[in-house]
């Protein structure tokens, strides 16, 4: 079966796009390769599993205050 990737035209400023460039190159990536990893890495963070999800702690309640 032929790959059911969705297509899409992203526009960006040319300076983030030599970084992704570089940061590409740095990981042995494509930029298309680079760009899926960190929305696949963003979306993991944003669901709260795997490793990448490290979210602070809610600073501690004062007393008196209101709850938190």
């Amino acid at each position: 079966m032929a790959d059911e990737r969705k297509t899409f035209l992203l526009r960006t400023d040319p300076s983030l796009w030599r970084e992704i460039e570089n940061w590409a190159a740095d990981e042995l990536r494509s930029v298309n390769g680079q760009i899926e990893f960190i929305l696949r890495e963003a979306v993991r963070r944003r669901r709260g599993s795997g490793p990448a999800a490290t979210r602070p702690e809610p600073p501690p309640a004062v007393p008196g205050g209101p709850p938190a």
